[in-house]
């Protein structure tokens, strides 16, 4: 079915998720589409489902507020929540919704339960299966099922891409286009100054799967080496009194800190000297995108789309994932060679500038609402 209207291609894109909390990487993408969609000539309408009465929910409508991107939030305290599909429903019809664009496996099932009540393409966009909890293989298979019968299915990254067709997701639906950023915000404004100090920053959701338990042995080790360094975790999650109580009785305590979230994010990595992504599973994570055009050095797990996404040597270090010996020797060769440090900055700014601009992202997904 044709997402074109009779406006010469222009409809409306409804970008579905659910979210808890401040949400996560795929924020980034989902919120700032609509501006560029509307230069594209397509109107947008963002629709969140979310727990009542989440306190994280006001920080993701200030954060659409600021992107200018049009956003419904929709309580729901059922699995499957009738209230909920009624909601979608008559915002489809009212909105006139063309392109159904889900963004996790709850999302891309309602726009499946949805579509035989209002004609829509269904697109989704795989941002990758990474927090495991004792339903995460009920929402994989409801995901597998909805993956193989939607129009088009978005992979971030090359092994993403693999997984979809190992699940069996037709080779003509499945399109790989990587994440991408604005290189113009996420520019760095100046040097970090030389304090001797070397800051160790990360950021990310605090759960199990982002190893940052693993991150902060890492870094004892470097303090107990004799290293000068410090280490910053910005954000939030459900591993976040865990990792606090891990820091509060480290001998290095007084060298680490969770930040909690940070909307300031380009001044935030402009504080940081290294960032390092520690993740034991991972899709194409914009966090390491953005530390890269704000000219950070970076290490980073091969996880995921980490290991073909990064040119190791060039512009980042790569090391293997769920190993504190790997992200010890990585860090310290960072810490230890501030030439070394300048050089990933600087090819990792050529390559987010050369490959990863979010407009172009999305003229390549406009193009795909416009050919289905």
């Amino acid at each position: 079915m044709s997402a074109r209207s009779s406006n010469d291609g222009r409809g409306c894109v409804l970008h579905a998720r659910i979210v808890t909390g401040t949400g996560g990487g795929p924020e980034k993408t989902i919120l700032n589409s609509p501006r560029h969609l509307a230069r594209l000539g397509w109107d947008s309408l963002v629709v969140y489902l979310h727990p009542p009465d989440d306190p994280g929910f006001a920080v993701i409508e200030d954060r659409a507020r600021e992107a200018g991107a049009p956003l419904v939030g929709i309580p729901e305290s059922l699995p499957i929540d009738p209230r909920a599909l009624r909601r979608l429903l008559r915002l489809c019809k009212d909105h006139d919704v063309r392109v159904w664009h889900g963004h996790d496996y709850k999302s891309n099932l309602y726009g499946r339960l949805l579509r035989p009540f209002h004609r829509m393409q269904l697109v989704t966009t795989v941002h990758g299966w990474v927090k495991h909890t004792t339903r995460t293989p009920l929402y994989y298979a409801i995901d597998r099922w909805c993956l193989k019968r939607y129009e088009r299915v978005v992979a971030v990254s090359a092994d993403l891409e693999r997984r979809c067709l190992e699940i069996g997701v037709p080779r003509e639906r499945l399109v790989l286009v990587e994440n991408a950023i604005d290189t113009e915000v996420f520019r760095r404004s100046a040097p970090r100054p030389a304090n001797g100090r070397v800051v160790i920053g990360a950021v990310g959701r605090l759960s199990e799967e982002k190893g940052f338990d693993l991150l902060i042995q890492a870094v004892e080790r470097l303090v107990a080496d004799g290293r000068d360094v410090a280490l910053a975790i910005a954000g939030e999650g459900d591993a976040r009194g865990a990792l606090a109580s891990r820091i509060a009785a480290s001998p290095a305590a007084d060298r680490m800190e969770l930040l909690g979230f940070r909307a300031d994010t380009v001044a935030l990595f402009e504080g940081f000297d290294v960032f390092c992504l520690s993740s034991l599973r991972e899709g194409l994570p914009n966090v390491v995108l953005e530390a890269m055009a704000m000219e950070v050095p970076v290490l980073a797990t091969r996880s995921g789309g980490m290991q073909e996404f990064a040119r190791d040597g060039e512009d980042a270090l790569l090391c293997d994932p769920g190993s504190v010996d790997e992200l010890h020797a990585g860090l310290a060769r960072l810490v230890d060679d501030a030439d070394l440090r300048a050089r990933l900055a600087r090819g990792a700014r050529e390559r987010i500038v050369a490959d990863c601009s979010f407009a172009a992202r999305m003229d390549r997904v406009a193009e795909l609402y416009r050919r289905s």
